[in-house]
């Protein structure tokens, strides 16, 4: 019996995902378990560039930039459908990225996360830098 066929995986930044796509990867990982179908589309609306993977009509895997297209870019919500996961979707969807048209410009690319070492191996350095957040949610507690 021959090896199952890996799939054929498509890959497109023109936006031609519907929230609810999107939403249906975003719960499989404990950092968007709650987001919504609303927030997404208004999300989606706010981002610069998106760049999907696609299995025949599922959307498989997904990142988006936010950016000046000049200066600097941050990367976000890069994501795989779990079934996915090993095959190179995730570390294919950063190097189109990185290597947008669009984005060939942009000096410097940020990310935040919490798996540095799946960034390192795609060329990403921890530079000693102060980063500083704040949290709508912990504000609200101190008021």
């Amino acid at each position: 019996m021959p090896p199952p066929l890996k799939p054929a995986i498509i890959y497109s930044d023109n936006n031609d995902l519907k929230a609810a796509q999107l939403v249906r990867l975003f719960h499989q990982a404990p950092w968007a378990m709650d987001r919504t179908i609303e927030d997404a589309k208004e999300m989606l609306c706010h981002t610069d560039l998106t760049v999907c993977a696609w299995d025949r009509d599922v959307l498989v895997g997904f990142g988006r930039v936010l950016t000046d297209f000049v200066y600097r870019a941050t990367i976000w919500d890069v994501i795989v459908d779990q079934a996915y996961q090993k095959q190179g979707i995730g570390a294919e969807i950063v190097q189109r990225i990185l290597h947008h048209p669009r984005l060939q410009k942009v000096e410097l690319f940020w990310l935040c996360t919490r798996r540095p070492g799946f960034y390192e191996k795609l060329g990403f350095t921890s530079r000693e830098q102060t980063g500083m957040v704040w949290d709508r949610s912990k504000q609200a507690r101190l008021e």
